[in-house]
């Protein structure tokens, strides 16, 4: 992104970031701080409360301020960030090192599976909080909290397929209310006991950790709850830039919550009583009904950010080979990165119902919660060392400082939440797993594929040579045949001159690549090979953020001698039908997993953008 914006578009980038980037973290002072003393494990002293306050505040500086907004966002990818970005840079600044590649690719995959754990806990816990400001506005409404979170959550992913280009302008300011509201409800209750402030000291966290080292290791388990969503800033990088989210966090969003969990704990301290919901305690009673709207919007807004992270993250996914192709629709003709994935939207949206009809309020939800969080934080972490030391060459004693005092940090919070797993921590930890199976699966039968095929392939340039002794009839049009590697011979080309007796005027051998870059230019997406008698071997390389579109990069060969008509060509591919085979690939039950995912993906067609009805699909089967 381009640093030198003028001050008009940095003033809405920064307003639009607040939406985006700031949502998840923006509605934490929810549950936060309350989940910390929910439970009896930390006992509500005045002691224990200026510990809890200088963690959060400690927290929110050491992770969110110096490891993301100072470090992290300095490793971005073409402008672009988040754990698939994260990856990529790493794993090329591995790459001579083919062990520690592999280590660092499946170590990022499962912090990416994980995400996927993390999709369904946030929004679950967010709304769920939101909606109980019912029970504080009035008791008797208890039971109305998991229906009226279920309708929310109902509406929001119905309305996904139209896209949230028309309501995310809604999005910034309705934010930045919340931010402001954040900060009123606090001030009121700091200034009434500004001796809260001295908990801005670490001495207190400090003091809390040699006073009581059980009972502190227990509240970090929920202090972390503070800073989920701090991976949506490195995320959204490419949306907003550097300067926009570093503008937003210090100048609104930080100062805010900090205020907010400060009057938190103030008020607490005058009223004890209040610990069941010391965020909505705060308010005036006449302000609780609105206040519950606000948060609810707050808190979907949060979730939407969470479902676009997720429908963006799938196709970088797939586009990396680590998921099956899944049907992808733009819902905006502007924004390429805007996308809907119905299997994801509705995988998300089921999963999610079972979390709040599972767990039933935020509190029991909040022990699902944070695992997820802290293990991608700990991945993250991970990744940037090796950006830092083998792609940035910076010496190994400073990579080893900046990075392994975050390490340290992570895997205290780590710690803290693992032995949350048995109260319902397994939950996105199941999930994450599933999915990373699912992944893994997806790529090794790939590999596989790619293994029987090779076996069986013919040479491309010998094979030509042999047909072209005695050549065949030379029809009319361009025939685009797509291979998986280049320089194979295509079985569509062999029916085609078993069957038709005939070769196309112009024959394209066209391999389509995906690499390990978010953006890769027209400039460099036709590699091109002549094999003599008009015909081709072409690659079409595309980045995990670019969206695959063949007869567009085709046409880019107008230019270099290649001249293409659109109803004059066709595109053959192959569709191949999996066998599962006893032998030395994967064990059955992935073998029929993998053939099951290979034979529920969408067409090849649809996800290269070919005209459907220039298409001709041949099948074959393939023995793994």
């Amino acid at each position: 992104m381009n640093s030198q914006r003028p001050s008009s578009s940095l003033a809405a980038l920064t307003l639009a970031a607040l939406g985006v980037v700031y949502g998840d973290i923006g509605t934490s002072p929810l549950y936060a701080f309350k989940e910390v003393f929910a439970h009896g494990h930390v006992p509500l002293t005045t002691d224990n409360i200026f510990g809890v306050l200088s963690l959060m505040f400690w927290t929110l500086t050491i992770i969110v301020s110096i490891k993301y907004v100072g470090l992290i966002l300095r490793a971005d990818n073409n402008g672009e960030g988040g754990l698939i970005a994260m990856l990529a840079l790493a794993s090329q600044a591995v790459k001579e090192r083919r062990r520690l590649h592999r280590v660092l690719m499946v170590l990022g995959i499962f912090g990416t599976a994980i995400f996927f754990g993390d999709g369904v806990i946030t929004p679950a816990i967010s709304v769920l909080s939101a909606v109980e400001g019912l029970e504080v506005a009035a008791p008797g409404l208890h039971r109305y909290v998991v229906p009226v979170t279920l309708v929310v959550l109902t509406a929001l992913f119905l309305v996904q397929r139209h896209g949230t280009a028309s309501v995310g302008k809604l999005f910034g300011p309705i934010t930045l209310l919340w931010f402001i509201v954040l900060a009123l409800l606090g001030i009121v209750h700091v200034l009434k006991n500004p001796a809260v402030l001295a908990a801005l000291s670490p001495h207190h966290a400090l003091r809390f950790f040699v006073e009581h080292p059980g009972i502190a290791f227990i509240a970090l388990g929920s202090v972390v709850l503070c800073v989920t969503g701090a991976e949506a800033l490195y995320a959204d990088m490419g949306h907003f830039g550097k300067k926009p989210i570093r503008l937003a966090w210090f100048g609104f969003v930080m100062p805010a919550l900090v205020i907010n969990y400060f009057g938190q704990g103030a008020m607490l301290l005058a009223h004890p009583e209040n610990v069941k919901n010391p965020f909505y305690e705060m308010a005036p009673q006449w302000a609780l009904y609105p206040l519950i709207a606000l948060a609810t919007a707050a808190t979907v807004i949060a979730s939407q950010a969470l479902i676009t992270a997720a429908f963006s993250v799938t196709k970088q996914a797939i586009q990396l080979g680590y998921l099956p192709r899944l049907r992808i629709l733009h819902t905006s003709v502007k924004e390429t990165g805007q996308v809907y994935v119905p299997f994801i939207n509705w995988s998300l949206y089921v999963a999610i119902v079972l979390a709040v009809v599972l767990f039933g309020s935020s509190s029991k939800l909040a022990a699902a919660y944070g695992i997820a969080v802290t293990i991608d934080m700990l991945i993250t972490t991970t990744m940037t060392f090796f950006v830092i030391r083998y792609g940035w060459k910076y010496p190994w004693a400073l990579c080893v400082a900046a990075t392994g005092f975050f390490f340290v940090v992570d895997l205290m919070f780590f710690s803290a939440n693992i032995i949350k797993v048995f109260d319902g921590g397994w939950f996105p930890v199941l999930i994450g797993a599933a999915m990373f199976v699912l992944m893994m699966t997806w790529k090794q039968g790939r590999a596989l594929m790619r293994e029987r095929l090779r076996d069986d392939a013919i040479d491309l340039k010998s094979f030509l040579e042999a047909v072209f002794v005695s050549p065949p009839t030379r029809v009319q049009g361009t025939a685009v045949f797509l291979v998986p590697e280049a320089g194979v011979t295509p079985n569509a080309l062999l029916h085609n001159l078993k069957h038709n007796k005939v070769l196309h005027e112009t024959n394209l051998f066209v391999t389509v690549k995906h690499h390990e870059i978010p953006w890769i230019g027209f400039d460099k997406r036709c590699e091109i090979e002549p094999l003599g008698r008009d015909c081709w071997q072409v690659t079409l390389n595309f980045g995990f953020k670019n969206d695959p579109d063949v007869p567009e990069a085709l046409a880019l060969l107008r230019h270099r001698g290649v001249q293409l008509d659109d109803m004059e060509t066709s595109y053959f591919l192959s569709r191949d039908i999996v066998i599962p085979t006893f032998g030395q690939g994967m064990t059955m039950w992935r073998e029929k997993l993998f053939a099951s995912m290979h034979h529920n993906a969408s067409g090849a067609s649809e996800y290269l953008s070919l005209p459907t009805n220039r298409v001709v699909e041949l099948g074959s089967k393939v023995e793994i």
